[in-house]
């Protein structure tokens, strides 16, 4: 019989050992496991980590490289860079089931028992020793280091009540309780920001790492466990909480380092991948392809502004958190108004102010200025940024011998007029209001390529937003929403100026 070619049927019909005998069963470890059948997965040209964006030519690489050499893994890279989720996939890489001997607490391999329950039980019963099968989405442990893990949680520790119970001496083995990692032996265990783990506790790896025993309140017991350790952490000069020490750094053979999105084409199919819109009127609700561009734009503007803390990172929550509440503004306004569909506005991107705030560490100059401003200007920025994509620079054609084309709706501006849009607005006073501009339509229709009929009014507004981010008129948040005005007359308006009147409560 070979063993490798039975199917799942045919191993979960084996009960006991000699039958696992017969079967041709041989043991082997988690991390040869792991790289015979990355060996298949490449040869037969096949995605191991699906819905992964962005890493296809520089981590998955590495990382596969670090499971055909066998090695444990270090994920080092700043928030929200999918590092969790990558260890979370490598079980995929695991066999469907391997047999563990009934009752072990440490998973124990029928031919290759680590346990003195194990070892007993083999001694006792022989070829009737019952084992079970063990799922591969069951071999996965995962640790979030806190200061407050102990050496016991992850090693383990005496049980004085196991030992009471059970009569024994405290000089006897099956005293111990095993931690989580002895309990993951034959698995993948990972410990999420390891620099936040005290460094004795670290120190209690160095030998499962490497030597293959543990030691815990006395007894030093030879447990060769077989574990494929993944660990995550923050760059060491992210954090002041702590940094992983050395000799532990040393054991880890592979550290892989990884990255934000380098583009916002992959930016946008990682939040369209995550964003959770299940139950929302999608079909109801139009979002340009320009706003899901100003959407990752504005994580891009956050991880190079001086207000942003770098180190920290800014992660692809943000975007997706961002989306969500994008689509939701869109939503709110469809059932305010009761219509039967709706397309986002650029004024919609003031509703996602909130999923900014909570996802950038300020440095001390972001702080003075506060979160709520920091967002908004954000999103001016991103808006500046996609405008030349579309429209030409007002700065450069102001210099232009043909002249400039925005003198039209820039001119309507500056005889005193004023346009509001509300967040709250219909889609019918929506467009009422921007066409009262006169040469606004004119510009979008003849500068943007391919128009959709559906999106005319949206560009017609984002025109006005670029207008004003490039200082040809003024925009001012309102309670409600935004007011475009002439620039020249708003700084001799007695209110306060626009940035100053942004108030956190706007959001």
């Amino acid at each position: 019989m070979n063993y490798e070619k039975l199917t799942t049927e045919e191993l979960l019909k084996i009960k006991n050992l000699g039958e696992l005998k017969e079967s041709g069963y041989q043991p082997k470890s988690i991390k040869e496991e792991l790289r015979l059948n990355l060996i298949k997965k490449i040869s037969q040209k096949l995605n191991v980590f699906e819905g992964i964006w962005g890493f296809e030519e520089t981590v998955i690489p590495d990382i596969e490289r670090a499971i055909l050499s066998r090695h444990n893994i270090n994920f080092l890279g700043l928030r929200g860079q999918a590092k969790t989720r990558i260890a979370r996939m490598m079980t995929k890489l695991l066999d469907e089931y391997i047999p563990v001997v009934a009752g072990s607490e440490l998973n124990d391999d029928p031919l290759a028992p680590l346990s003195s329950y194990a070892k007993e039980l083999i001694a006792q019963e022989g070829d009737n020793t019952p084992i079970t099968w063990w799922h591969r989405d069951d071999r996965y442990t995962e640790k979030l280091a806190t200061p407050d893990v102990s050496v016991a949680d992850l090693i383990g520790d005496v049980d004085p009540i196991k030992a009471a119970t059970m009569k024994l001496s405290y000089n006897d083995e099956k005293v111990i309780h095993y931690g989580l990692v002895p309990r993951s032996h034959r698995s993948i265990f990972v410990i999420n920001e390891l620099p936040d783990l005290q460094a004795r506790i670290q120190v209690a790896l160095f030998n499962i790492l490497q030597e293959g025993d543990i030691q815990i309140r006395g007894f030093k017991l030879r447990l060769p466990l077989d574990i494929q350790f993944v660990f995550t952490a923050n760059p060491e000069d992210y954090t002041n909480r702590g940094s992983i020490v050395t000799p532990l750094k040393d054991r880890i053979e592979s550290q892989i380092i990884t990255h934000y999105p380098k583009s916002i084409e992959i930016g946008k199919r990682i939040t369209s991948q995550e964003a959770r819109l299940e139950g929302k009127p999608i079909e109801k609700i139009h979002v340009p392809e320009l706003l899901k561009d100003l959407i990752e734009q504005i994580a891009v503007e956050a991880r190079s502004s001086e207000y942003v803390d770098e180190k920290s990172g800014v992660s692809a929550r943000l975007t997706i958190s961002a989306y969500e509440n994008l689509v939701s503004a869109a939503e709110r306004r469809l059932y305010l108004n009761q219509e039967e569909n709706t397309v986002a506005r650029i004024s919609d991107l003031i509703g996602v102010i909130p999923a900014i705030t909570g996802k950038v560490e300020l440095v001390y100059e972001g702080e003075q200025e506060g979160a709520g401003l920091v967002a908004y200007n954000l999103i001016g920025k991103a808006i500046r940024s996609q405008f030349v994509n579309y429209f030409p620079s007002p700065e450069q054609k102001k210099k232009d011998k043909e002249g400039n084309p925005y003198v039209l709706p820039l001119s309507w501006f500056g005889e005193g007029n004023e346009l509001d849009v509300l967040a709250s607005q219909s889609d019918k006073e929506f467009k009422t209001a921007l066409h009262q501009v006169p040469g606004l339509e004119d510009l979008v229709t003849k500068m943007v390529k391919e128009l959709p009929e559906k999106e005319r009014e949206f560009f017609m507004e984002f025109l006005l937003h670029g207008l004003a981010e490039y200082s040809q008129l003024s925009k001012k948040l309102l309670d409600t929403g935004l007011k475009f005005k002439d620039l020249f007359s708003s700084m001799f308006d007695m209110g306060a100026p626009d940035e100053e009147d942004f108030d956190e409560d706007d959001m």
